[in-house]
């Protein structure tokens, strides 16, 4: 879910001292002053090796030395309680051994935090319903407690029984809530808007998937295909995990993608909402099938090399109180809830509940659900969905990041959400060395994606959301033959190179209803009568496929350290995306993909998907994306070609729509012969074939050796290629023999 907020500008140091703030040098150690108006922690005056590392990374940080100090003080002080009274975050994040029902010899105990509840019964279809004899009792945290012996030794709660809670209210009133740690959570089916039941989930051993197959190694740089399991059939109905590990697996590993990105997982009532107003965190969503299912789908993935991982949101949670956690609150002070009490604990645009992320128990409950999802399910890393929102006491509403650092540390910055999160990666990542931690954060706060152990919050990637906005803003707004090759480099270039992104050039954001796919916005109606090659190409489709590959391409090679796509777009899906609502008459015709288009062969749909599984392979053979080596050296407004090296290839992207260059001049590192490694303009991918693939290309020397401002473009050698009016295409160096 996009955080609602607006992207600007952010560069790799764009800080400058301005207003209250100043900084100066003092031997050896950094001295900073702060106005009190603008920030209330104490003055340190730190030596320069006990300065945290993220300085030395980016030293304008210094100037905000006081707030990152204080900080990481709060999560080293928070991190010093866990060690001493919970033995450490690896026995803390193992609640779920503790919480909802567990098998303990030959009883089934369950426990749950509630301190709010005057009484506790367990009830569900194993006692019809009536709590008398099952009672529970409270500790002096807030956790009621009850045991169940087997009977004649079975379980007394059957597998897939109904179970809740019944609280007592301090005015004597009774509620029925689900479990807050339940593993599985159904509706009645095909009843909409029906309350849902927890189910007691614990099936004897022939029934329990067992994984088959090793979790795949960490790529060098992600290829993400996000996906919905419900929408990912092409019937209009909601997709199984079976049918998505059986039909849509394949497809993704047949595009060359090596990592899965799987929204809607966790259980949410309410279907249209994308999966984010989540109800019940430790369970799988049951339309799609039950937790054996979603096992046997990661097995799949893992065994055709994919790794998965899972859309987590711990931004906020659904309002719903009958089916989910907000059922907990009572309207009892923050002390005694999940969520905190008045404007701080309710989001007004997702109308949604927010954590309180100080607190001992949250921090629990959430660092719990992240080691079940990677211990019971085996998935291979997280994206964090709504960080913006998480990251300030204003959630990002009506704020426009300029990339000035005073936006990011003072006091709308909420420390307390940024300990979890410090806490969250420094888990996942001391225990799972090879777990993937991806943010949703549209504000680019520095130090997000720097290793916790030198004062960053300890993200592997954020997620590039300024460059599908700038995208839309040229498709919508500008004819492309305006669009200003410089503006669009700056772009896709304007992040700090020390902590990695994810770029994309439409996700599932860009894709909702209200809105339209690329291919849509490029080609619109044509779509339905212009893609049948039986029939000569439009223009308005020619230039449709030719920019919706080059937008595509383009973003991978220049956006970030990883690449991700929206299911279908690889394709140019035609239509956006409409869960069924009371506002389309329940209608499932939106909610789906219509592999059907790709694999008619006749129709132009081919084209698009055949580039983007090449697009795919080359970062397969030649690691370009995690390559810290990109150098653009030339972005012509006047020719609209933008020339650019990534690793060892040389990138060539034509945006002209009529101009083709011959013999067009690009500049390069190394001397030696260049081919062709890939081609927009190959017939495969809907071009016509005029860039002769096995032609050599010879380098020659620019200007004086050392002396790069006499070479060509600043690069010491050139040489010569073809590069027709909207393609792009990519060289390789032959090694000499």
């Amino acid at each position: 879910m996009a955080s609602s907020v607006l992207f600007s500008s952010l560069g790799v140091s764009v800080f400058k001292l301005q207003g209250h703030f100043s900084s100066y040098k003092k031997k050896d150690s950094y001295v900073v002053n702060v106005s009190s108006s603008k920030i209330n922690v104490l003055h340190t005056d730190m030596p320069m090796e006990e300065q945290l590392e993220v300085f030395e990374v980016d030293p304008d940080l210094v100037t905000h030395a006081q707030h990152l100090n204080y900080r990481n003080e709060e999560y080293m002080k928070c991190k010093e309680k866990i060690e001493k009274y919970e033995g450490g975050l690896d026995k803390f994040s193992s609640g779920f051994l503790k919480f909802g029902f567990n098998r303990t010899g030959n009883c089934i105990v369950y426990n749950e935090w509630a301190p709010a509840a005057q009484s506790a019964q367990l009830v569900g279809d194993f006692n019809n319903w009536d709590g008398s004899q099952h009672w529970m009792s409270k500790d002096e945290f807030g956790v009621w407690t009850i045991r169940i012996p087997d009977v004649q030794g079975k379980p007394a709660i059957p597998h897939r029984s109904r179970v809740k809670i019944r609280l007592q209210r301090g005015d004597g009133t009774w509620l029925d809530r689900i479990p807050a740690w339940i593993k599985w959570a159904t509706a009645e089916p095909g009843k909409l808007g029906a309350n849902y039941d927890g189910i007691y989930w614990d099936p004897p051993a022939p029934e329990k998937y067992e994984f088959k197959h090793p979790q795949p190694p960490k790529p060098l740089a992600p290829r993400i295909y996000e996906a919905h399991v419900g929408m990912s059939s092409v019937k209009p109905h909601v997709a199984s995990y079976i049918e998505f590990a059986d039909n849509v697996l394949p497809r993704i590993k047949a595009n060359n993608y090596n990592t899965v990105q799987l929204m809607a997982v966790m259980e949410h009532s309410y279907y249209a909402s994308f999966g984010y107003h989540v109800t019940n965190f430790f369970a799988v969503s049951s339309r799609s099938g039950t937790p054996e299912d979603l096992k046997y789908l990661i097995d799949k993935a893992h065994a055709l090399g994919l790794r998965v991982l899972i859309d987590v949101v711990h931004s906020h949670a659904s309002n719903n109180i009958h089916d989910g956690l907000n059922g907990y609150d009572f309207g009892q002070s923050s002390e005694f809830s999940y969520f905190h009490t008045g404007d701080c604990g309710y989001h007004n645009l997702w109308d949604s509940r927010l954590f309180n992320y100080g607190h001992w128990e949250v921090q629990r409950f959430l660092l719990s659900n992240l080691r079940w999802w990677l211990d019971e399910y085996k998935f291979d890393g997280f994206r964090f969905d709504g960080v913006t929102s998480m990251l300030y006491h204003h959630h990002g509403i009506h704020m426009s990041f300029t990339g000035k650092y005073h936006e990011y540390f003072g006091l709308s910055t909420d420390v307390e959400a940024v300990v979890y999160l410090m806490l969250a990666n420094e888990l996942v990542h001391a225990m799972y060395p090879e777990v993937t931690v991806i943010a949703e954060d549209v504000s680019g706060m520095p130090t997000l994606c720097r290793p916790v152990h030198e004062g960053g919050i300890g993200f592997d990637f954020r997620l590039a959301m300024g460059i599908p906005d700038k995208w839309i803003q040229l498709i919508k707004n500008v004819r492309d033959e305006h669009w200003q090759m410089g503006d669009i480099c700056h772009t896709l270039t304007d992040r700090r190179y020390t902590e990695k992104c994810i770029a994309y050039a439409e996700s599932h954001d860009q894709s909702i209803v209200g809105d339209k796919t690329f291919a849509f916005l490029l080609m619109d109606k044509e779509m339905y009568t212009g893609m049948s090659t039986f029939e000569p190409v439009t223009p308005i489709v020619d230039r449709g496929i030719a920019l919706h590959k080059l937008i595509h391409f383009l973003t991978m090679a220049l956006g970030g350290e990883g690449y991700l796509n929206f299911m279908g777009n690889e394709f140019g899906h035609p239509e956006w995306v409409d869960f069924p609502r009371d506002g389309n008459n329940w209608s499932y015709d939106k909610c789906r993909r219509r592999w059907d288009l790709l694999d008619m062969d006749h129709l132009r749909y081919k084209f698009m998907n055949n580039f983007n599984r090449d697009m795919n392979k080359l970062d397969e053979k030649f690691n370009f994306l995690a390559s810290t080596k990109q150098i653009i050296s030339s972005a012509s407004e006047k020719d609209k070609v933008i020339v650019f090296e990534k690793g060892s290839l040389v990138f060539v992207f034509n945006f002209h729509p009529q101009n083709t260059y011959e013999g067009y001049k690009v500049g390069c590192d190394l001397p030696g012969k260049y081919r062709v490694a890939f081609d927009s303009d190959s017939l495969e991918y809907g071009g016509y074939g005029r860039v002769g693939h096995d032609s050599d290309h010879f380098t020659n020397p620019e200007g004086e050796p050392g002396k790069p401002l006499t070479n060509f473009n600043n690069r010491p050698n050139s040489f010569m290629v073809l590069s027709p009016a909207r393609t792009c295409q990519v060289y390789y160096k032959v090694r000499e023999t």
